[in-house]
């Protein structure tokens, strides 16, 4: 009896300590709270959290959630906890839920020293180079005459003047969509554009713009470069993290193939 009153105050003291907005729904007693609503979003790979959700899918995602704790409870009452096909689930459950804790523990005791991100950076510094980059802006236009005939008003623009001129023109004429934003491209490397516009936007020093028209599938293009960046290595400062975070996965899984092999090697294991 005693113990009863306390589990009865204990919970009476939980419900208390809970805001009530974040209790949810009360099914047979039993509070259904945000955070429960959150794993079951969770689990069902949602990207997003319960307050975020319109109102009517609140709705019906708590919905799903009373349906399954009252269907839960049902199946308790069914004693299907003594069934068989039950208690063969529950072992299996438990044993892979061992191997994943234990897993966990043994990739959280693995450390990484700021020395040893270093040392991986030096050896692979091939594959932390950042390549030369541009930041362009173009005009795209359907033949080579009118292309010309910006590149004419571009030519008598004062340079101080020029690049509000080219977003001017951009705005006015180009029929790609970058139009609105006065042509921006932002910032690409070679590779992500077609070669014969590569070509001419790296050929450009900053500051400069295309003096003959850029022909490719898409149109003519007029192109002015407002930045250059040259290859480099991406410094270590900026992916010490990301490293170390490679790191301690490689010597993690070395450290779980060193415990399998040495298990093996003792293990009595008949293989038909």
């Amino acid at each position: 009896m005693k113990k009863l009153i306390l589990a009865t105050l204990g919970a009476a003291t939980l419900a208390l300590s809970l805001p009530a907005a974040d209790v949810l729904a009360t099914v047979n007693g039993k509070q259904i709270t945000k955070e429960t609503v959150q794993r079951v979003l969770n689990s069902m790979g949602a990207q997003t959290t319960y307050d975020a959700l319109p109102d009517d899918v609140k709705r019906k995602v708590l919905d799903q959630v009373i349906e399954q704790e009252l269907l839960e409870e049902k199946a308790i009452k069914s004693g299907i906890q003594k069934d068989p096909e039950y208690l063969d689930a529950l072992e299996k459950l438990k044993r892979k839920l061992a191997l994943d804790v234990w897993m966990k523990k043994q990739l959280d005791s693995i450390t990484v020293t700021d020395a040893e991100a270093k040392r991986d950076y030096e050896k692979h510094k091939s594959a932390f180079m950042r390549p030369e980059m541009v930041h362009a802006r173009h005009i795209l236009v359907k033949t080579e005459a009118e292309a010309k005939q910006i590149i004419d008003t571009l030519k008598k623009t004062p340079k101080s003047e020029l690049k509000a001129k080219f977003e001017e023109l951009a705005k006015a004429k180009s029929t790609g969509p970058s139009a609105s934003r006065g042509g921006d491209l932002g910032t690409f490397a070679r590779e992500q554009m077609v070669k014969p516009f590569s070509d001419a936007a790296f050929s450009l020093k900053a500051g400069e713009f295309t003096k003959e028209p850029v022909k490719t599938q898409f149109g003519y293009h007029v192109i002015y470069v407002e930045e250059k960046k040259a290859a480099q290595t991406v410094p270590f400062e900026e992916v010490k993290d990301r490293i170390k975070e490679s790191v301690k996965m490689e010597k993690f899984k070395q450290k779980v193939q060193s415990i399998a092999k040495e298990l093996r090697s003792k293990a009595k294991i008949k293989i038909n």
